[in-house]
């Protein structure tokens, strides 16, 4: 495909199980295509793939993957804090039969229907015309609501023409109050702890999302007392390496600045400094400059030199 990744290891990529639009099979087979070694399928608060269907037989995705050389990673991208956005706790490692993960996941799944349907009901009266049906059969969820995601609506508007990209959409809706949709979303903390009970490790995912000011437990803070709070919390990584200038990133950095920012303020502080992608397979939606595989990431020595990184492994 002519492309060429600048990282071989990206430990933050999305699949058709949340808002990607490969299936894990493809997104797997795609990695190889491009050379990728190492990638972590992340996502957002479900509980990772176990298998894939190979010549008619279900087969471990795990073992998918190595048989074609590539290292994979199951994960989960969880979505934290109900009084903030963006707030995205990746867990790596974890035993996925645990039954915190079923319960996180069914709890999630119910707050997010009731959430997304009352989203949809104030654009309605904004004049944005789209329907939660339209939703369902847009993203061939019909029969999978469960499945739906804040971005298959940002995704709608925009197909629809009432924004230019789904980043338009997210921020035009994060940017206006009256389209405030709360929905209850665990504690960070207590999922760092959850993560780590059960054998994982937890990384904050692209912290330059977060506001510059947020609102935590009824107090005001800064972006970086809410980081320092994580990491006193027993935060494991933070994402370095990140695709900032391809999603709803509000700042004025460029990823390099943010990536040297972070390093500066967070290296020796966590014991894993990170990187994904972030990666949808928006592609396929026609979505110029879309996000690709190893765009951001780690390098392979940092991988492997990691100590909490190489146990994964």
């Amino acid at each position: 495909m002519g492309y060429t990744p600048m990282y071989l290891c990206d430990l933050h990529t999305h699949t058709t199980c949340s808002d990607g639009h490969d299936t894990p099979k493809e997104l797997i087979d795609r990695a190889i295509s491009v050379g990728m070694k190492i990638i972590a399928i992340t996502d957002h608060d479900r509980i990772p793939v176990e298998s894939v269907i190979e010549n008619g037989n279900k087969i471990s995705i795990v073992e998918y993957a190595a048989d074609k050389g590539l290292k994979l990673i199951r994960g989960i991208e969880i979505s934290c804090d109900t009084s903030n956005e963006d707030v995205h706790i990746i867990g790596l490692g974890c035993d996925w039969k645990d039954a915190y993960f079923k319960s996180l996941e069914r709890e999630i799944q119910k707050s997010r229907a009731v959430s997304y349907k009352a989203l949809i009901a104030v654009l309605n009266k904004k004049g944005i015309d789209i329907t939660w049906d339209e939703v369902l059969k847009v993203n061939n969820n019909v029969n999978h609501p469960e499945l739906i995601q804040k971005k298959h609506i940002y995704e709608l508007m925009a197909s629809k023409g009432y924004t230019e990209s789904w980043q338009e959409a997210k921020l035009f809706i994060q940017n206006d109050l009256s389209l405030k949709s709360t929905r209850k979303k665990p504690d960070p903390i207590e999922v760092i702890d959850e993560i780590h009970r059960t054998g994982g490790i937890a990384i904050l995912a692209h912290p330059y999302l977060i506001e510059d000011r947020v609102s935590y437990k009824g107090y005001t803070r800064s972006r970086d007392q809410y980081i320092k709070g994580l990491i006193e919390g027993s935060l494991d990584g933070i994402e370095a390496c990140y695709t900032y200038d391809k999603t709803s990133y509000k700042g004025s950095m460029e990823n390099k600045e943010i990536e040297k920012e972070i390093r500066q303020k967070y290296a020796g502080k966590v014991a894993i400094i990170s990187g994904g992608s972030d990666y949808h397979g928006d592609y396929k939606k026609h979505i110029v400059n879309a996000r690709e595989l190893g765009e951001c990431g780690i390098d392979l020595d940092y991988f492997y030199g990691n100590a909490l990184l190489n146990k994964l492994y």
